[in-house]
Formats: C-alpha cells, sequence, structure tokens
C-alpha cells in the first residue's frame, strides 16, 4: 500500500468493501479514523488506526438461469434476472451469461468479489457443458484445446475440452470474451444448438431447478471466498 491514500480506496484493497460500498459506509458514520467518524475524501496515512462497523449482511445465491432472460441491462421485449426472479435481498449478478444461454450464475449482494472473480489474470475456472448441430471430430477438440482465433483477431488461451457425446463435449474455461464459445465453435464451422453454464470455481450447479436458486453458505462459501482472496 502507497500512503497516504483515500479512505475509501484504503477499505477495498484491505477487502473490507469496494469503493462505492465504503463510500456508503461512510455517509452512514461507520467508519472511523484515529477514533474521529471518517468524511468522504479523508486521506489515511500508515500510522493511522481505521476502525469500521459494517451492518450489511452479506449474501450468495447460485442461479440455474433460463434462456431468454438477459443478465444486464434488458432491451426492449427482454426481461432480466432481476425484474423476473425475486431474492430476498438486493443484490447483483456476477458477470455475465448471454441471453441465448443458461446455467449457473452468482449473485451478491458483496462488492469485494466482483473484480476478484471477474479478472482474467486471476484464471478462475468456469465449466460449461455444450451441444453443436453436428458431430464432434478429433481436430475440433484439439484445435479449441488450442486456442481459436476469433473473428476480431484474439487468440483464445489453451483450455481442457472433453467430448461428452457426439454433439456433446465440455470446455473449461479461465477467461470469458463475449458470447466465446459460440464465437470459437463458429471459428472452426460449428453452430451452438445448447450451452449450459455448470460450474463457477467450486460452486456447481447440480441438479438445481432451472429459473431457481439457492444460498451458497457454510463450507461451500468459506472454499469459494478462500480462492478469491477473502
Amino acid at each position: 500500500m502507497e500512503f497516504p491514500m483515500r479512505i475509501n480506496k484504503y477499505l477495498a484493497q484491505k477487502n473490507i468493501a469496494s469503493r462505492r460500498e465504503a463510500d456508503e459506509l461512510i455517509k452512514a458514520g461507520q467508519v472511523k479514523i484515529n477514533e474521529q467518524p471518517a468524511k468522504l475524501g479523508d486521506l489515511v496515512q500508515e500510522a493511522d488506526q481505521v476502525t469500521f462497523s459494517n451492518e450489511k449482511k452479506c449474501v450468495y445465491y447460485a442461479l440455474n438461469k433460463p434462456a431468454r432472460l438477459v443478465t444486464h441491462s434488458p432491451q426492449k421485449g427482454e426481461k432480466s434476472i432481476l425484474e423476473t426472479v425475486k431474492f430476498p435481498v438486493k443484490v447483483f449478478p456476477l458477470g455475465r451469461l448471454d441471453k441465448d444461454s443458461r446455467g449457473l450464475i452468482i449473485l451478491t449482494n458483496d462488492g469485494r468479489v466482483t473484480d476478484k472473480l471477474l479478472n482474467p489474470e486471476n484464471e478462475h475456472e468456469k465449466k460449461y457443458l455444450v451441444e453443436v448441430n453436428k458431430a464432434i471430430t478429433k481436430e475440433f477438440l484439439q484445435k479449441m484445446r488450442d486456442g481459436v482465433k476469433l473473428d476480431d483477431g484474439y487468440r483464445t488461451k489453451k483450455c481442457a475440452v472433453k467430448r461428452e457425446m457426439p454433439n456433446f463435449f465440455s470446455i473449461t474455461l479461465t477467461e470469458g470474451k463475449k458470447r466465446q464459445i459460440r464465437r470459437m465453435c463458429s471459428a472452426l464451422g460449428y453452430r451452438v444448438v445448447d450451452l449450459v453454464r455448470t460450474s463457477i470455481m467450486n460452486i456447481h450447479l447440480n441438479d438445481l431447478p432451472e429459473g431457481q436458486f439457492r444460498p451458497i453458505k457454510k463450507t461451500e462459501l468459506q472454499k469459494f471466498l478462500q480462492n478469491l482472496g477473502l
């Protein structure tokens, strides 16, 4: 850490809250610097004592997203997850799963998790089951494993790919370019018929019904947060 730094940045780097959440804690009088209430924009010195009380209870949910629902910013005629699924508290989706895809998405009110999970430098694994429009060849599997040059010139990272049935394969990614799997298949002359995300790190979809959600808690949550460095 380089001092002095703004109080919201200090709390974010300490994994206490995102900068936006830190500002809300400060406004609510829940942050003190050397026993004095902090103000927005206050600078923290290395020798300062920062204390806080966070009354917000962080929650984490695993949702089996149906196809045709969008994750964020619905356009005319579209419906988003949060418009359709009613959660007990206000939460937001971590990342995206395109409208035509279905499966696991994690929602939370913990702003610390976003960058930790989505930053590709952290290489967190996400696994998918994909159905394509024709039989899968060994050449297709090897090219997918080695990385595919997409329509914008980007070459995808090497990844684990396994044929599950003649027209089905599983793939594990550590990156998340927009509609990446669909674009990878298209570049190799295949069309995706169905795409399901089955796991994110240690969180698995298992037999969660489509459109339903469950809380992530206990050992599963502990391992998830630990692997994120929280």
